[in-house]
């Protein structure tokens, strides 16, 4: 049962020591992943796509819990699109055999091109509906689609403030909504994190593989408009 305040096997609380969460979409992840996932940054903020969406599990129904999300970079270095020295980049056709042929030389990549440039203020993204009951966050699935991420360095907005050219690992933390008095002693067992790998990315200003601009045509439903533009192949 959910009574006591004790802690689970893994020195967390037992408010989430048992809580999961599924990714959603994810062989369309997986796909973008293959190819070298790029997210656009703007002045003015754009949302994600994929969209970050999760499916929770073992949270205490009768509880309360925060969701939120924050964004660590993967490396220290910064990243142009370039053309190696013969080398074979991430974008090869051989990473993918559904791909046609053609791509299997296809050699430019990202390449480092220098240190990280001082990272940027450090922010999270709280979900709009927390807190809320573990038993409404476990109803349906959980998506981030108000999420934007930005290259202003002065947004004032509460937007996730990137790096162009750098890569991102998201985070999903879960916080258990303790109601001792002196629930800051106990912040360190209230939360679990998830981090998915396939959710990595390139943050950029515009997109630089053109095959990500294909698959992000393909499958965003408010990219229906490009579609349509398109002749018949």
């Amino acid at each position: 049962g959910w009574t006591g305040e004790g802690l689970g096997p893994s020195g967390k609380n037992r408010h989430v020591c048992h809580a999961s969460a599924r990714l959603e979409m994810g062989s369309l992840w997986e796909e973008f992943n293959r190819l070298g996932t790029e997210m656009i940054v703007t002045k003015a903020g754009r949302r994600m796509f994929p969209t970050f969406q999760v499916k929770l599990s073992g949270l205490d129904p009768l509880a309360d819990y925060v969701l939120l999300m924050d964004f660590i970079p993967l490396d220290d270095k910064r990243y142009r699109w370039g053309w190696g020295s013969g080398g074979r980049g991430p974008d090869l056709g051989v990473l993918s055999p559904s791909l046609p042929c053609r791509y299997a030389f296809h050699s430019s990549s990202w390449l480092a091109a220098g240190r990280a440039e001082p990272a940027a203020p450090g922010r999270v993204h709280f979900h709009p509906d927390s807190p809320a009951k573990g038993a409404q966050w476990m109803r349906q699935i959980v998506s981030f689609d108000k999420l934007k991420l930005t290259n202003n360095l002065l947004d004032d907005n509460g937007h996730i403030i990137l790096n162009s050219m750098h890569r991102y690992q998201p985070r999903f933390h879960i916080v258990f909504v303790d109601p001792r008095h002196d629930s800051e002693r106990f912040a360190q067992q209230n939360f679990k994190s998830f981090s998915f790998p396939e959710t990595q990315f390139m943050a950029v200003t515009a997109y630089q593989n053109h095959r990500i601009t294909q698959l992000k045509i393909a499958s965003n439903p408010f990219a229906k408009g490009f579609r349509d533009s398109d002749p018949e192949p």
